[in-house]
């Protein structure tokens, strides 16, 4: 990690972008300066940037799924939950910067960034009533009457799937032009991940949780 540059790391790992910002390290137009070297000229300390930046890589890309119900709700809120609130600000104020800087670019992703925020406040008043009122319920002895809040879940859930088909046509599949430059590949690395994870999160939720407590 020490010896990768800036931008490298910017451009392969999502949410880097957000430390890098964090201790005031340009990974853009110094992007080709290796982590030590720029965390130096900052009078940073290079070991705290790892630190922080391998707290984003611990993160499991697919960690498999706890069958008990506690457990698994548990999943749910820190492997998905959590990391989406973390990870769309970033997202949405990089694709504010590549709409801004390349605006003349025919490639742009022009309303990605509106896109991002729709999901963000639609994902988090779906989430918050997962927290509130449905997982709660779930853990409760008697949860028989579920079958309802997880229709309007399982519609909402549809809602989401059709934003993160929005994401997909703005950006032509997250396929970067041409002399892309970092801040446009870490949006489209984080944006993609959003959409994995985001597909993972509902299919967990959908197939495994909520059959669970829907009437057969």
């Amino acid at each position: 990690m020490h010896l990768r540059t800036v931008g490298d790391i910017a451009a392969t790992l999502p949410g880097a972008t957000a430390i890098f910002r964090r201790f005031r390290l340009d990974f853009c137009c110094r992007g080709n300066v290796p982590l030590d070297e720029a965390a130096r000229a900052r009078g940073v300390d290079t070991a705290e940037v790892v630190r922080a930046l391998d707290g984003l890589a611990s993160v499991p890309e697919a960690a498999p799924a706890p069958q008990d119900t506690a457990l698994l709700i548990h999943h749910i809120l820190s492997r998905y939950h959590d990391v989406h609130r973390r990870e769309l600000p970033e997202l949405i104020r990089l694709s504010r910067k590549v709409e801004s800087v390349h605006a003349d670019h025919p490639r742009v992703p022009h309303g990605l960034a509106d896109a991002l925020t729709e999901v963000q406040a639609e994902l988090e008043a779906h989430m918050c009533k997962e927290e509130t009122i449905l997982f709660p319920a779930m853990q409760q002895p008697l949860a028989d009457w579920l079958s309802g809040p997880i229709a309007q879940m399982r519609h909402e859930h549809n809602d989401h799937g059709a934003q993160l088909r929005r994401l997909e046509e703005l950006t032509g599949d997250f396929e970067l032009p041409e002399g892309a430059c970092r801040s446009w590949q870490a949006l489209y690395l984080g944006a993609a991940k959003l959409v994995h994870d985001l597909m993972e999160h509902i299919h967990l939720e959908n197939n495994v949780l909520f059959p669970r407590y829907e009437q057969p």
